[in-house]
């Protein structure tokens, strides 16, 4: 009950036909935010892109400068020599057909997966598990690379992935209720230009046509993306 009392407070100090400037959003979010641990600032951007075109697809990386304030569990697909360099670089899980067999299995503890070209075969075979839940190494995102210490050193550190969805809908995690709100404000503009920058030629009219932020437990707050353009 006071759960459902603190979310309807949260939304009636909320209003949902303005769009707020970067820095009232956050002041917002942030203050709603009140459940007892920390809650995850996300934001979603609503792009005038049809992700269904293989032109239109808006996908990249990105690490905030100030972290996540999220330990990501990292998964590698490495033999041998790379295999040791994924577990001391604080890989969570290393293997090869024993990961796959777990994978396959529904076990799957990691969330973010990287592996070495070399395994690439093996891997293409979890597509359909991997694929759905956005795991897939990818050559383009750096995931599917020799270089596993940076790989797994990028994802611990901070590193986002960001992905339209079907609707031309980015969500993505950008730090928690507790970050400051100029450390939150940072982040987010970072998130927004690297998705600005990965503009597909295919995307005609207005690109970013939409922003809010919210918290785990929060409302959404519209934030202006005239701000965004002007930055």
């Amino acid at each position: 009950m006071a759960s459902n009392k603190r979310l309807t407070a949260a939304r009636a100090a909320v209003d949902t036909n303005k769009t707020y400037d970067l820095a009232d959003a956050i002041a917002l979010v942030k203050t709603n935010a009140k459940a007892k641990f920390d809650e995850t600032i996300e934001i979603s951007l609503n792009l005038g892109i049809d992700p269904r075109h293989a032109d239109q697809m808006v996908r990249g990386l990105i690490s905030l400068p100030n972290g996540t304030g999220k330990t990501l569990r990292v998964g590698v697909f490495a033999r041998g020599p790379k295999a040791e360099e994924a577990l001391a670089a604080g890989a969570d899980v290393v293997g090869a057909e024993d990961l796959a067999e777990k994978v396959q299995a529904g076990e799957i503890a990691f969330d973010r997966c990287i592996a070495t070209p070399d395994m690439m075969a093996l891997v293409g075979r979890l597509g359909k598990i991997l694929g759905p839940r956005g795991l897939m190494p990818n050559p383009k995102l750096g995931t599917v690379t020799m270089d596993v210490k940076g790989a797994i050193t990028a994802a611990k550190s901070g590193q986002v992935e960001y992905r339209a969805e079907k609707a031309g809908i980015i969500h993505a995690g950008v730090g928690k209720a507790s970050f400051e709100a100029d450390k939150l404000a940072e982040n987010i503009r970072a998130l927004v230009d690297a998705v600005q920058k990965a503009r597909p030629a295919g995307a005609k009219g207005t690109y970013l046509k939409k922003a809010a932020l919210s918290s785990t437990m929060g409302p959404g707050v519209r934030v202006d993306v005239a701000g965004f353009s002007a930055a």
